[in-house]
């Protein structure tokens, strides 16, 4: 299956089961979650005009040219009292406008003379330097719609508006496993055929990045009805996602126990790496079985995983930031499925690592990004090829 209809069919069965509960939660722990209903101003943002520089507030009808006596000074968070006419009030940056002014005149284009009045310099119209209330947003605009995930610039928003609190999605429970008997989680002695066990934390460490709630189901042997058993505990769990075993190989047991007791709405995909993704039911249960190689893994999860994810969230925009680059390598041989490279920006050209082997984790360490290849197409030196930075796709 292609890279976009795979996307697409995912997209669609996420959105089939939306995650409907929500919580509410203070802004400082609202971090990387998803807003669960539209953000409304209940006020006007500003909510009073206000001086935009730090200067001087006059009336314009009430200047002919003549320096004006300094009637008050008004510093932010106070507040002023009406203009006298034929005045002007010392001003500094957010403070209050007073009622009557109607401009703002910076004070390096202002001359304080001896006996205290000033003298202005140059041209002045109405509303110079002034900050307009309602310049941001009314009361009653939607701000932040619903779906939006909350980062830094989202938060301060809300705090602005006076938000103490917001309420979110609940957080998508995802159990994270992995399979075969050749892993061994670090820290312990390897033996014979061994390795360790990269995949489950790259996954877990990524998940909590998306604000998901991670249960860790641990290493599954290659057994059959040990993979069963397992897959029954986790009924409680809106996704189960796992590594390797969803191949075709006899020793492929979550596939086997998905395709016995479950349903498969998609699998092998034409992407490399990671050809052998495969999405299924096991009893009523979302699974999402990732190829076991790292590299194959960061790359299905980045690409089509973390969409599911945040579009389950109620998340419209899942698509990362992408942009066309010069290719600065040569790509020797056209193949049948999308490729995605391991790579980074140098010079103002993508270069990609030496090794592109899907079982090579190094490359993604070194890589700033995945550097696509197109079906059928050997990019040369110079030619357009599509660059995905990671920081898109690990947020």
């Amino acid at each position: 299956m292609p890279v976009e209809a795979a996307l697409e069919r995912l997209l669609a069965l996420a959105e089939a089961a939306p995650i409907r509960e929500t919580e509410q939660v203070a802004l400082a722990d609202a971090e990387g979650r998803v807003l669960a209903g539209n953000l409304v101003a209940t006020l006007d943002l500003p909510p009073w005009p206000n001086s935009a520089m730090d200067g001087y507030a006059l009336r314009l009808a009430d200047w002919q040219g003549e320096a004006l006596p300094v009637s008050q000074r008004i510093f932010a968070g106070h507040a002023p009292t009406p203009l006298q006419p034929g005045t002007c009030a010392r001003i500094f940056t957010g403070a209050p406008l007073p009622a009557g002014a109607d401009c703002v005149e910076m004070q390096e284009n202002a001359e304080v003379l001896d006996d205290g009045r000033v003298r202005f310099v140059e041209p002045i119209h109405i509303g110079q330097n002034v900050r307009p209330q309602g310049q941001e947003t009314r009361a009653g605009e939607e701000v932040l719609a619903a779906g939006t995930r909350l980062g830094p610039i989202e938060l301060g928003l809300a705090a602005s508006l006076g938000c103490a609190s917001l309420t979110v999605v609940r957080r998508v429970r995802v159990a994270v496993l992995s399979t075969g008997d050749e892993l061994v989680e670090p820290g312990l002695p390897l033996g014979p055929g061994q390795i360790y066990n990269s995949n489950r934390r790259l996954l877990g460490s990524w998940l909590q990045r998306l604000g998901c709630e991670v249960v860790d189901a641990g290493i599954l042997p290659d057994d059959l009805e040990k993979t069963r058993a397992c897959l029954a505990q986790l009924h409680a769990v809106d996704l189960i996602l796992s590594t390797g075993g969803v191949s075709v190989g006899e020793a492929d047991y979550l596939g086997i126990a998905l395709r016995e007791e479950g349903e498969l709405a998609l699998w092998k995909l034409a992407i490399k790496p990671g050809k052998p993704l495969t999405f299924g039911h096991f009893r009523g249960v979302p699974v999402i079985g990732l190829p076991g190689n790292p590299a194959s893994t960061l790359v299905t999860f980045g690409l089509l995983t973390r969409p599911y994810l945040l579009r389950r969230q109620g998340v419209q925009d899942v698509t990362p930031l992408q942009f066309p680059v010069p290719a600065g390598f040569d790509w020797p041989k056209a193949g049948n499925r999308r490729e995605y490279l391991r790579g980074r920006m140098e010079q103002g050209q993508a270069l990609i690592y030496k090794n592109q082997s899907s079982g090579v984790l190094r490359s993604a360490a070194w890589a700033e990004g995945l550097v696509e290849v197109l079906e059928e197409t050997t990019p040369q030196r110079g030619d357009s090829v599509r660059f995905i930075p990671l920081s898109e796709l690990l947020g």
